[in-house]
């Protein structure tokens, strides 16, 4: 027998000039796009469909005019067997037509948006996947200790931080970023290279997330725990039955049913803040070098220690991390960006007083226990972090130490406006006289640090990066929301220091506990969010 006869292509007929080939090819690429269609059919409006389809061809189908008319008639013909039926009010020119069956200018019009929403969706289609998933990632990020340490004379504040550091440098490395280098005090940085055309004037946007965890619970052997297929109800951890993760106070739970959910043993926290959000930019990384399809600039990407101790920002390189603007991949619930953080100071109180043998001590000790006692029974009690919500400020005396000479307390200040804090300073610095009057022996002293300011201040003259975010994450299949942190990002000192940095979402929740959570929903859609926002970069500079 002789060679099989190659079976015929549409663009065969279309470049030999053929104008009307056999109704098969169009048919057949017809029944290929309108089933790719027909959820959006059902889920819009007959009108609001046909405007928007036009709209993606002349966005993204701008190739080959000729090959778009000829193809545009043989799918008219063969609309009138297969959708023909359909009834459309494209806009034209602002005004919508009269409803009636597709004209043949029209159906070539919409025939060739349907060419170029099914080219759309096969690219989409096509996407390769990232060599490792972000929840994988995550998995192995979370069992590398990385506690912080408060009042520490080195950045990194604990020796741990760097076991994280160098793996993540060397994995860069691996997935092709540029300049990987990690600085003496273990920040990490690297450069994605864009691939756009030479003289593209897109900006370089960063991405930043940090390595530590919270001192104030261990992670120290964090054993990772799925609840696979999540069905409602209370999650109790299982090496400490006392730790349950309830839903009547969580209610970000009940979006969470069906998703598989991700928490610690019990004994530990889980380390999502913000390990979530190193997994998510290595991912990123990731899928960007799997698919050089999707057109971006270049990406600066960094990882820093200490944020929860607040030190090691102050050592970032802004210069040599190479970003105009930038992100935290910091946040909580997905969804939710923050472009405003607290103002917030720390204030330290000493209560000097002096020791001697307790079985000589009449007249001469002088107990700095009970001035302390004293102090901390002063606070106001709607002015502390439990009795407080949204916009409301706080005084937190978070740490100290009690002893007969040397008594010590640490409050954090915070407050969305500065002159709430100034209010806040001037309360305790009440309290000190009020307690210095009843226990006349003991000294105390007040010392307030400001820590970082709200970085609402800057960024309001950067709205984009608040916008270009949204539209991300809705292209990501989420509700975008904005939303202040009760609390604050290494992006807040970043702001300030001259690179605009808000702070966008991880899905994590309960951060600095052992009840804390995430979902790999909430690490997927993170990564996605941030695969389309380097798209909306490219889409929005002019």
């Amino acid at each position: 027998m002789g060679a099989a006869r190659p079976r015929p292509t549409l663009r065969t007929h279309l470049t030999n000039g053929e104008r009307t080939p056999p109704a098969c090819f169009g048919e057949r690429l017809a029944r290929r796009i309108l089933p790719r269609i027909e959820p959006i059919r059902g889920a819009r409006e007959p009108r609001a469909l046909p405007s928007r389809i036009y709209e993606m061809a002349c966005k993204h189908d701008d190739r080959e005019p000729a090959l778009q008319n000829r193809r545009a008639d043989v799918i008219t013909h063969s609309l009138a067997g297969i959708g023909g039926g359909l009834k459309f009010r494209p806009k034209m020119g602002g005004e919508p037509c009269a409803g009636r069956r597709l004209s043949l200018m029209k159906a070539k019009l919409l025939c060739v948006a349907l060419i170029a929403l099914f080219r759309v969706l096969s690219v989409q289609a096509a996407v390769m996947p990232p060599k490792e998933p972000a929840l994988d990632r995550f998995l192995r990020y979370v069992k590398i200790d990385t506690q912080s340490k408060e009042d520490q004379p080195t950045v990194p504040s604990t020796r741990k931080q760097w076991d994280l550091a160098n793996l993540l440098a060397a994995e860069l490395k691996t997935l092709g970023a540029e300049h990987v280098r990690a600085s003496e005090f273990g920040i990490v940085y690297a450069m994605v290279p864009g691939n756009l055309p030479a003289g593209s004037k897109v900006p370089v946007i960063g991405f930043i997330s940090h390595m530590d965890t919270s001192p104030e619970v261990s992670g120290e052997n964090v054993h990772p725990i799925i609840h696979t297929n999540y069905q409602g109800g209370d999650i109790v951890l299982p090496q400490d039955p006392t730790q349950v993760i309830a839903d009547a106070r969580n209610p970000l739970l009940k979006t969470l049913i069906g998703d598989d959910i991700i928490t610690a043993d019990g004994t530990t926290l889980l380390g999502s803040d913000d390990k979530a959000g190193c997994a998510a930019i290595m991912t990123l990384v990731d899928l960007l070098g799997q698919n050089p399809q999707i057109r971006h600039g270049a990406i600066a990407v960094a990882f820093t220690p200490d944020e929860e101790v607040g030190g090691g920002i102050e050592k970032f390189d802004i210069k040599g991390f190479g970003a105009q603007f930038a992100y935290t991949v910091d946040g909580e619930a997905l969804g939710e960006i923050s472009e405003e953080t607290w103002s917030a100071r720390t204030a330290t109180v000493n209560f000097q007083g002096k020791n001697t043998h307790p079985g000589t001590a009449k007249g001469l000790m002088i107990n700095s226990i009970p001035a302390a006692a004293d102090f901390i029974a002063r606070f106001p009690g709607d002015l502390r972090p439990e009795t407080t919500e949204g916009r409301i400020g706080f005084l937190h005396p978070y740490t100290g130490t009690l002893e007969v000479e040397e008594s010590r307390l640490k409050i954090l200040l915070r407050d969305f406006d500065a002159r709430g804090l100034d209010t806040k300073e001037a309360l305790l610095r009440e309290m000190v006289k009020e307690t210095e009057r009843r226990f006349a022996g003991v000294k105390i002293s007040l010392t307030v640090k400001e820590n970082y300011k709200n970085m609402k201040e800057v960024l309001k003259d950067y709205p984009q990066l608040t916008e270009y975010a949204m539209e991300a994450a809705r292209r990501a299949g989420l509700t975008p929301r904005i939303k202040p942190i009760r609390g604050g990002t290494d992006g807040a000192r970043l702001t300030f220091a001259g690179l605009p940095c808000p702070d966008l979402f991880t899905g994590g929740q309960n951060f600095h506990g052992k009840l804390e959570f995430n979902s790999r929903r909430g690490l997927e859609k993170t990564t996605e969010t941030l695969v389309h926002l380097v798209q909306v970069f490219v889409e929005k500079t002019k």
